[in-house]
């Protein structure tokens, strides 16, 4: 049963605009105090520690962005199709390589954009899954006009992200800027066709988008 009405196309809009914003303001941020750091402190340590967060953040924020364009965002003209090494080299900038590591595992070629799409929002909500860090580990199996995605979750206290099993499940909450990611994925899988589960072991979460 649905807990919640599901938002209009305006309030989708506006709510992956929220989304992408909180994703972004951070870095966006650290860059201005940066700056301030260069025009009131003369100290050239400073200076220098100001430089590093600065191309740091800059670097941070200009992966998300190319991310969410792809993830979100056209990217292309109706019925576009994307270069997985694209998907593989965007994927790679978003989650850096501090906490979580990223192991990508697919044969060459082309998915179409909302396939694409449905793999990044799917491989942003693995980051939740793995709250201490870990690895993302994603293959695409199966003849490029019936993938199977699986991305494999592994790390200390790995947990099974949240929201989207309940949407999933038909138990839609209310959709606001946290919960509007995996909402959004549900739908993608929904316009290709695609049924998405999941499977929980220890430290290891396992979800598998699979075309009908």
């Amino acid at each position: 049963m649905r807990h919640a009405a599901e938002p209009s196309d305006l309030e989708l809009a506006a709510l992956i605009s929220s989304k992408i914003c909180h994703d972004v303001i951070s870095p966006v941020g650290a860059i201005y105090n940066g700056l301030e750091i260069l025009n009131d402190d003369t100290d050239p340590s400073s200076h220098e520690f100001a430089m590093d967060v600065i191309r740091n953040v800059t670097t941070q924020a200009s992966a998300r962005l190319q991310f969410h364009r792809f993830a979100f965002g056209a990217a292309g003209s109706a019925g576009a199709q994307i270069d997985l090494t694209t998907a593989h080299g965007i994927s790679e900038g978003f989650i850096g390589n501090e906490k979580h590591k990223l192991s990508w595992q697919s044969p060459p070629g082309f998915l179409p954009k909302n396939q694409v799409k449905l793999l990044l929002n799917l491989v942003a909500i693995a980051l939740n899954a793995l709250p201490r860090g870990g690895e993302i580990a994603v293959s695409i199996e199966n003849d490029l006009t019936l993938p199977h995605l699986t991305i494999v979750c592994s790390g200390n206290r790995a947990r099974m992200p949240q929201h989207l099993p309940e949407i999933v499940a038909g138990q839609i909450p209310e959709i606001d800027a946290m919960t509007v990611q995996a909402y959004y994925a549900w739908r993608l899988a929904q316009n290709v066709g695609a049924a998405i589960t999941f499977e929980e072991a220890d430290n290891t979460i396992v979800i598998r988008a699979t075309y009908r």
